[in-house]
């Protein structure tokens, strides 16, 4: 063997042996009082979001998230929204992690997530902002680098929405699950739901375009009107 074909070799074996963050993570943990709690994470396109909710009955507990970067084995993330201290919003935190087959382990706290998705099957994966809408026909949009914010982030099977201001701190609400797209037809099934446990177990379809970088979410909302969402990822 030369060493040519065994540099080639060591390449192919690093990069198959690499690991990434990007997609959705979970474990599960039982609480003092003795609920088992489910959390899930997603980090897609450079921001991510953690949730916790109950894993029997979906009541939402937390979520936190922003943006994120890896540089080598640490993970600073910048704190956009928290919904249990607010205070930490605007902080950045670094922490060193170690990525091996499919399982992410927090070196501090030695807990481990395990990957659910890297990011696939689903088309719309990406952290996406509320941009604009439809009404009566006419599109109207808005300032995406404003202060008041609703993302909508999705793995490859997850998705989560959150409405939050990072400049007056504000946590407004979230909902979150699975997702599919299957022939221009978009599906979220509903595991959390902050503003309304009830919502839980819930399935909503609508149809879904990708036009010139924009997302097109159309259907009818849960009061039965017409909804026609313009969304633009970040960047």
């Amino acid at each position: 063997m030369n060493k040519t074909t065994l540099f080639i070799l060591i390449i192919v074996s690093q990069f198959l042996n690499s690991q990434s963050i990007d997609g959705a993570w979970e474990k599960y943990e039982t609480n003092l009082a003795g609920n088992n709690e489910r959390y899930v994470a997603i980090f897609s396109n450079g921001f991510n979001t953690s949730t916790v909710y109950n894993n029997i009955d979906g009541e939402f507990i937390s979520t936190n998230g922003g943006s994120w970067y890896l540089d080598g084995n640490l993970l600073t993330q910048k704190i956009e929204f928290d919904s249990k201290n607010s205070e930490r919003v605007g902080l950045t935190t670094t922490f060193e992690i170690e990525l091996k087959d499919n399982k992410m382990t927090i070196i501090n706290t030695g807990k481990t997530w395990i990957k659910i998705d890297d990011g696939r099957p689903g088309e719309l994966n990406g952290a996406w902002l509320m941009s604009g809408r439809f009404r009566d026909g006419v599109k109207s949009m808005r300032n995406i680098d404003r202060p008041r914010k609703t993302m909508k982030i999705l793995s490859g099977s997850r998705f989560q929405w959150i409405a939050y201001n990072t400049t007056t701190k504000q946590f407004m609400g979230t909902g979150g699950g699975t997702y599919k797209t299957i022939d221009g037809k978009y599906t979220e099934q509903i595991e959390f739901f902050s503003r309304d446990n009830s919502r839980v177990g819930a399935k909503l379809g609508f149809e879904y375009k990708l036009d010139d970088g924009e997302w097109n979410h159309m259907g009818f909302s849960s009061k039965g009107d017409p909804l026609h969402e313009i969304w633009v990822q970040r960047e």
